[in-house]
């Protein structure tokens, strides 16, 4: 009986502590939160006190305009509250007293404030304002990037990168003429939304209900098996407002995206491609099953024009990223467009190349990294382009074995080997991590990791930014 009580005083005495440490880390969070409204870089404190300032001048103002008979009046006013205050309670006690009554008032007045603007900004229970504000802050401050593409690679490294800045634009090809976007593009002439509705989805910081919807891809229904709702959804806005630039925008509101999506150009480009088999074909998706390597792409029209929010951007670039995605119909569709490739000429930001983890048969088959890089010198040689853009590399690092890569071989597909030290040989600066998912169990295919890419790729500016 005696060890049954014991064992219970030991189990409450237990709680109680626990409960106590748990009330002290509370506290100490409490603490550590509130002295972080002090730390810099949240641009509040500097209009506290601007605000506090504008205060005592507007008072001092009215006060010298009505002949400085206000600040009598407060003063005589003061001293007799003050007078009748002391006369019941000495001033050892009236002053400590009104003292820490105001400081009391001035904290919970500024508490509920805070409480008032953190529903406002951060209606989570999860979130904490200081913490929202601190993150918003730290985004602002973040590089002025450019993402240049399409397909699931540009909308992967998005997703990664709104970690570091918000500061983000994403330049995506409208070449697309298969699935979903190449039918809306036949049957209603409007420009494949399909990479632009994944991006937009990437850059969302709205809750991932309306994302998830956004992403939604029909599987039954007559006419809607394999349309997604974003794509419906731009394709009726671009329809509506006549042109895809404004339906973008609106739903970039809608989604609350982080950075903007542009299109490469406005116009009803077609894909063509020249082979080595001297064969020409035409349309993305026929460019995708090319039996034969690929020599040139072009396009028609010859000289598309490009929106001018996509070269501002090019233009304010800090770092300007092209890839990952599929080399000739998702990458070097962008290129194709002369004002595009002008601006990335003009721009003293630094250009990276991410390449792919995997050729692809019938686009890439047998290319390495030096391989793709050549293709894309080949393609700016033909526009009379002898300057390289794109001199910063970021590739994988050779992958270890696995069934995975076994399957992959199977289908004539292997992973894109980086000589990095023959590319360096030739002016590259090349870095290489591993970059792709770890949740390789519960996929088929390998895909880039937004986390680990986006991280590579901040590295090598800090880097580069460094050493320039």
């Amino acid at each position: 009986m005696k060890g049954r009580i014991t064992r219970g005083r030991i189990s409450s005495r237990w709680r109680k502590s626990r409960s106590r440490s748990a009330r002290k880390l509370d506290l100490l969070g409490q603490i550590q939160r509130a002295l972080g409204w002090l730390l810099p870089g949240l641009v509040i404190k500097r209009w506290m006190l601007t605000s506090g300032f504008g205060l005592i001048l507007s008072l001092l103002g009215a006060s010298i305009w009505a002949d400085l008979r206000p600040i009598y009046w407060v003063i005589e006013g003061m001293f007799l509250f003050i007078g009748m205050f002391t006369k019941y309670l000495p001033s050892s006690i009236t002053g400590p007293l009104l003292f820490f009554t105001g400081i009391s008032l001035l904290i919970w007045g500024q508490s509920r404030s805070f409480k008032s603007i953190q529903q406002a900004v951060a209606p989570s229970k999860d979130d904490v304002l200081i913490d929202v504000l601190r993150a918003k802050s730290k985004l602002n401050r973040g590089p002025n990037i450019v993402a240049i593409g399409g397909g699931t690679g540009l909308s992967t490294l998005l997703q990664g990168l709104k970690r570091y800045s918000s500061r983000l634009t994403a330049i995506v090809t409208v070449a697309d003429d298969g699935g979903s976007s190449g039918i809306l593009r036949r049957e209603l002439g409007v420009q494949p939304p399909g990479d632009i509705r994944n991006c937009l989805a990437a850059l969302s910081t709205e809750e991932s209900l309306l994302t998830r919807l956004f992403q939604y891809r029909f599987s039954s229904g007559t006419g809607l098996v394999g349309h997604s709702f974003g794509n419906l959804f731009l394709s009726a806005l671009t329809s509506i407002t006549g042109n895809l630039e404004t339906a973008i925008t609106t739903s970039s509101s809608v989604l609350a995206v982080q950075g903007q999506v542009v299109p490469a150009t406005n116009a009803d480009v077609r894909l063509w491609a020249e082979l080595e088999n001297g064969q020409k074909i035409e349309g993305e998706s026929a460019i995708g099953l090319a039996k034969s390597p690929i020599t040139r792409i072009g396009c028609y029209p010859e000289q598309p024009a490009a929106l001018p929010s996509a070269i501002e951007a090019i233009e304010n670039a800090e770092l300007i990223v092209l890839g990952p995605g599929s080399l000739y119909t998702s990458l070097l569709p962008n290129l194709l467009v002369p004002q595009i490739l002008e601006a990335l000429q003009k721009s003293k930001a630094p250009k990276f190349y991410i390449c792919n983890l995997m050729t692809q048969p019938g686009e890439t088959d047998g290319l390495d990294v030096s391989g793709h890089v050549r293709a894309i010198e080949a393609q700016l040689a033909s526009f009379g382009i002898t300057r390289r853009i794109f001199n910063i590399i970021i590739a994988q690092k050779a992958f270890s074995p696995s069934a995975l890569l076994g399957y992959y071989y199977s289908r004539g597909s292997v992973p894109v080997r980086c000589d990095a030290s023959s590319l360096r040989s030739q002016g590259y600066k090349v870095y290489t991590a591993s970059l792709q998912d770890s949740k390789l169990k519960s996929r088929s295919v390998f895909r880039h990791d937004p986390r680990r890419l986006s991280l590579a790729v901040m590295r090598a500016y800090k880097k580069d930014k460094r050493q320039s």
